[in-house]
């Protein structure tokens, strides 16, 4: 199936990417919603660094920004521009049910638009959906938390002592289901270049969430 990829330019999202692919179906573009010209929605992942994780994948990416009040309409509208370019699903990294949004709102919008909606994650463990991503070759950096999960966390690596450090917070989500932390996708295994972060500094905010600054980073080939 011809199919778009909703990207957020972190790990969930990149794992169903990854396992659209395996599934053959065929990525026609990778979508992203933004804040604003310069940062994604949730992640606040730097436009920059989205293009150069598009280029990685060597897949199209198309940006759509949207505000609270019109996510919905600008989510459908961007939908319906990728199906006349011929996507005939939408694949996802959804775990669950999104916060915020009624049960069954993905399927409602697909429906709408007239796509099929593939989530490969979906009411999965989490623990398990962790381990088995540590397989996939997929390398991600947290570079948001919210006041639940401390700045310390920001800036490492998800891996095995990733893993066991959190397995010590029971009340934290493996995955951060409960938007506990948001990661950036800078490697993945069939990525033709990756990531390198250079430079970052950990900032807190006033509500206690933190995040992760990336002032200086660069793209090496493979």
């Amino acid at each position: 199936m011809n199919v778009v990829a909703l990207w957020s330019g972190g790990k969930d999202s990149a794992y169903a990417y990854l396992l659209a692919k395996q599934q053959s179906h065929k990525v026609l573009s990778l979508l992203t919603l933004m804040l604003n010209k310069e940062k994604s929605n949730f992640h606040l992942i730097h436009s920059d660094l989205i293009d150069a994780q598009a280029k990685a994948t060597g897949v199209a990416i198309f940006k759509k920004i949207t505000t609270p009040q019109t996510y919905e309409i600008d989510f459908k509208t961007a939908l319906t521009d990728l199906k006349t370019k011929g996507a005939q699903g939408l694949i996802t990294g959804d775990i669950c049910e999104a916060i915020g949004h009624e049960s069954g709102w993905l399927d409602r919008i697909c429906k709408e638009v007239g796509l099929t909606p593939i989530k490969p994650l979906w009411l999965g463990n989490t623990n398990q959906i962790y381990l088995n991503y540590l397989k996939t070759g997929l390398k991600a950096t947290v570079v948001r938390t919210n006041k639940n999960l401390s700045i310390d966390w920001l800036g490492r690596t998800l891996d095995h002592s990733f893993y066991t450090d959190i397995q010590k917070h029971p009340e934290i989500d493996p995955c951060g289901e409960g938007g506990e932390y948001h990661t950036l996708i800078t490697d993945g295994p069939d990525f033709k270049q990756k990531i390198q972060l250079i430079e970052t500094e950990k900032k807190r905010l006033d509500n206690g969430s933190g995040y992760l600054e990336i002032k200086k980073w660069k793209v090496t080939q493979k």
